[in-house]
């Protein structure tokens, strides 16, 4: 695994400490809410994401009907297509956020189409496996349709930012045992993997750490609360597909691994990272200098986060079909 890393991001030290009700509240509770964790920087002058064609389909799922938004037209059958789950603790997040409408739009505008899978949240009774068929069902849809929407179903990725890169590895680790199609490629930002958290390696800048928002922190608590919620009991009961960090990689596509510097889940992408190229899986990682957990929610818009949609661009245009 060779890094690429560049300064993206809006300095932490400049970042907004926590305030005394964030300190006292632990990250699954500061998920519980559905609009998910506020910018970093919310006052920042953003540019709008480009004006392309959008449309909502739905897919049926096996838990009921599962709402599909696609961005934007292929350039030709030879371009790829990306499959994408937003992020937000498994709780939090929509196809509205920033990693998910403003990449999209991005994508969709440089001739990616992108088919944002609208899964249902772990909130009011709902655990796994509703979000993981969800996001397969998403994931059927796309394929079974690719050809009517202009797109080649051998170059369809599939891919998403923190929860919903659990969710994307969690659904190619059911296709390889199902006998399915596999994805193009695989392209995840700061995956939750794994409940408990390993150390990223070379340790965190704690002076830094310090000054984060508490929503921004991941303690081991944090961690098994929000995998315990996802799984709906014990991490211990969590099959593969649930928290796919555990699982056996080999197999799987070629990976594009978007982490950040400033981010207690750093060293779950890094230990995945390692299990990948163990397994014989191509893996490209890529360092975010200076970001933070959300990456691509907080500098959307921003000129910080451009080398972040830059590498995903690039790891797109790079998929070969399978």
């Amino acid at each position: 695994m060779t890094p690429r890393t560049e300064p993206t991001a809006v300095s932490p030290e400049a970042a907004p400490a926590g305030t005394p009700g964030q300190i006292a509240a632990g990250f699954a509770e500061y998920l519980a809410s559905p609009d998910g964790p506020q910018f970093l920087n919310p006052d920042a002058v953003r540019t709008p994401g480009p004006d392309v064609s959008i449309r909502t389909v739905t897919a049926d799922g096996r838990h009921g009907p599962v709402a599909v938004r696609i961005y934007g037209e292929p350039a030709g059958t030879d371009s790829p297509a990306l499959v994408w789950l937003h992020g937000g603790g498994f709780v939090s997040g929509s196809v509205d956020i920033p990693e998910s409408d403003y990449l999209a739009r991005v994508l969709a505008d440089q001739g990616t189409p992108v088919l944002s899978v609208d899964y249902r949240l772990a909130r009011d009774g709902v655990s796994f496996p509703i979000p993981h068929d969800d996001a397969l069902a998403g994931w059927f849809w796309a394929r079974e349709n690719s050809e009517s929407l202009g797109l080649n179903p051998r170059l369809l990725c599939l891919g998403g930012a923190g929860a919903g890169g659990n969710l994307a590895v969690g659904a190619a680790l059911y296709l390889i045992d199902a006998g399915k199609p596999l994805p193009a490629k695989l392209l995840l930002a700061y995956p939750f993997l794994h409940a408990e958290l390993p150390p990223p390696a070379g340790g965190l800048d704690e002076a830094v750490m310090a000054e984060l928002p508490r929503h921004l922190r991941f303690t081991l608590e944090d961690c098994i609360r929000t995998a315990e919620n996802y799984v709906g009991g014990p991490v211990s009961m969590a099959p593969s597909y649930a928290m796919p960090g555990y699982a056996d990689p080999a197999g799987l596509p070629p990976t594009a691994l978007l982490a950040c510097e400033y981010d207690d889940a750093r060293g779950s992408s890094e230990l995945f990272a390692s299990a990948l190229e163990r397994a014989g899986v191509p893996v490209s990682y890529f360092l975010a200098q200076g970001a933070v957990h959300g990456h691509l929610n907080h500098t959307a818009g921003l000129p910080e986060g451009q080398p972040a949609l830059d590498f995903l661009a690039r790891e797109l245009a790079a998929a070969t079909a399978v």
